[in-house]
């Protein structure tokens, strides 16, 4: 019998399109139909649970899965025995202290004596212990936001991607308690076979996103300006270069962090590169 690894990914929610999306572009067919609750891969010795994120945590510490995408701040509040195996750089958010606008908050120790509405008491309270400072936590679920505005606390933690959320009930974000992305857990006891299959995944996982932070650059240039040029790319090791027909230009490729496109692209056009095209990496292998 084949042996498979099982992958525990939301079924809905804040990281179930990223999570779904990553998987499909390492190549890994399956059909996720409304409801599905569990899926097979068909060309992928894989087996994909959908469930909900906070449950996540604890059914790869029990093995029902083996690996599972969660979040990290879910990760951080259940406190599950797993290993973290890998950060996917999507579902990017904080965990951050929230106060009323009209708040005289001013700095750190003046929470304390504070009531503090959250859903994430067990990381806020390591936070509080961490820095000294005695406040009390209302545990609450959904709807952290309002608890100031009804009289239930002085303040809140919860999730924050563009603060927006916080802006529209009167409150100012003052402190960030921890960041937060995607991540890949694992069972701390997880088979040989699975682990080998773990590898697999790994490798095109990072192909995937290796691609998506980089753009393959090919330009042509004048011979006398190569060497000047060669070295404003960075490339994997050295930029490839092929001569042109018209006599005294050569066409350079290369590879560009995402990041550094602007910085890079204006120094090749003052040093004579013409042509320049920029464009998508589907997959990089290292």
């Amino acid at each position: 019998m084949e042996q498979k690894i099982k992958i525990a990914v939301q079924k809905s929610g804040r990281l179930y399109e990223d999570s779904i999306k990553l998987l499909k572009e390492c190549g890994i067919g399956f059909s996720n139909g409304m409801n599905k609750l569990r899926t097979e891969a068909q060309n992928f010795p894989m087996e994909i649970l959908f469930l909900r994120d906070d449950d996540i945590p604890q059914y790869v510490e029990d093995g029902v899965a083996d690996i599972g995408i969660v979040g990290e701040n879910i990760l951080a509040e259940t406190g599950k025995a797993l290993n973290l195996v890998e950060r996917l750089g999507f579902g990017k958010c904080r965990l951050s202290l929230a106060v009323p606008k009209s708040s005289a908050y001013e700095k750190l120790s003046d929470l304390n004596g504070m009531k503090i509405a959250t859903s994430y008491s067990r990381v806020l309270q390591g936070y509080l212990k961490e820095n000294k400072i005695q406040g009390e936590i209302h545990e609450i679920s959904g709807s952290v936001e309002i608890a100031p505005s009804i009289g239930l606390a002085d303040a809140v933690c919860d999730l924050v991607s563009s603060g927006s959320t916080l802006f529209a009930n009167g409150l100012r974000e003052v402190e960030t308690v921890m960041s937060s992305e995607a991540v890949l857990v694992a069972n701390r006891n997880l088979g040989s076979e699975q682990a080998a299959i773990l590898d697999k995944l790994l490798f095109r996982m990072r192909a995937v996103r290796k691609a998506r932070s980089n753009r393959y650059i090919l330009l042509n240039a004048p011979d006398e300006k190569l060497e000047t040029i060669c070295n404003i790319l960075p490339g994997m090791k050295s930029p490839t270069i092929l001569p042109l027909a018209e006599k005294g230009w050569s066409s350079v490729h290369s590879v560009i962090d995402e990041n550094d496109f602007w910085e890079i692209t204006e120094k090749l056009k003052e040093n004579g590169a013409e042509g320049i095209l920029v464009v998508p990496i589907e997959k990089m292998i290292i």
